[in-house]
């Protein structure tokens, strides 16, 4: 019998009306590299289920586009060509830190800086690396174990599997602290772009797969 301590997991989603839509928000710096490519690949990979991802950033470059880099990257996954270039870059604020069910972080510091602004968000918080670690060999059947005890609606379910991972944090430390961290490309080699999308890649798989587990 699975004993997950959900309370106090999430602020309220303010004084919308419930919706079924679970709300993802990825973060970096200038809202312009790494977490718009986070957006788009998951909402492309995502987009079977009932799931909006959107992106902002802590020091954002407000209105600027990705660069051409990013965008092919962007283009390399699978996104389509429109998504990125419709893309600009947004500053970070408590706003959009209301309603999301999962806040994705490209780093340890914006991840604290999310904290900051919205205390609340500490155990739906990750940084993308992280929520690898954490969830890299949690069995589906954990995860839908722990989903099925907590009910059948989505931001519940999705709160249950958060608080599973969060359950962890102390049982898979990574070797290094920068371990959780996906570098900057930005104004970089491509190279640099490769390195930072590899480091990406695995923990949106995680999520995806997370999220198919719980949803589908």
């Amino acid at each position: 019998m699975l004993d997950l301590d959900l309370s106090g997991l999430f602020a309220p989603r303010g004084d919308r009306p419930s919706s079924p839509t679970i709300e993802i928000l990825t973060v970096c710096t200038g809202n312009i590299c790494r977490s718009p490519l986070a957006e788009q690949v998951l909402r492309t990979r995502l987009r079977p289920l009932d799931v909006t991802v959107a992106s902002a950033g802590t020091h954002a470059m407000i209105d600027s586009p990705m660069p051409p880099e990013a965008a092919r990257m962007a283009a390399s996954l699978g996104v389509a060509p429109d998504d990125s270039a419709a893309h600009r870059g947004r500053w970070l604020s408590e706003r959009e830190l209301v309603s999301p069910d999962l806040v994705l972080a490209m780093t340890r510091e914006h991840r604290r800086d999310i904290v900051e602004l919205a205390p609340a968000r500490v155990r739906s918080t990750f940084t993308v690396r992280e929520f690898e670690r954490l969830a890299t060999g949690l069995p589906d059947a954990e995860l839908r174990q722990a989903a099925d005890a907590a009910g059948t609606d989505p931001h519940v379910r999705v709160r249950a599997a958060l608080s599973l991972l969060t359950s962890r944090r102390g049982e898979a430390a990574p070797a290094a602290a920068s371990d959780d961290d996906v570098i900057d490309p930005y104004r970089r080699s491509w190279e640099t772009y490769q390195r930072s999308t590899a480091q990406l890649l695995p923990g949106l798989a995680e999520v995806v797969r997370v999220l198919q587990v719980l949803l589908g």
